[in-house]
């Protein structure tokens, strides 16, 4: 999977590898070769998981009441 391909795309080509694996009717050579596709497809997209995770934005209120905007920090207390 290139760069070029969305979040969505690799999900898509995941679930068809999936049901070609769970066919059962593929040679020794194209099961691995799927195989290895799908596992660099799972790395791909938990790379663009942790990237989109990295830029959420938490809106918050201060003591105050006051509306704050912060960097998702993975749900861990932000210390300031």
């Amino acid at each position: 999977m290139n760069s070029a391909y969305k979040y969505e795309d690799g999900i898509e080509r995941l679930e068809y590898i999936a049901e070609q694996l769970e066919k059962g009717d593929l040679t020794l050579e194209e099961a691995l070769t799927f195989f290895e596709e799908g596992i660099n497809l799972i790395k791909t997209c938990s790379k663009i998981l942790d990237e989109a995770e990295g830029k959420i934005q938490v809106l918050t209120k201060d003591l105050n009441g006051d509306l704050i905007i912060k960097d998702f920090n993975g749900g861990s207390e932000i210390i300031e």
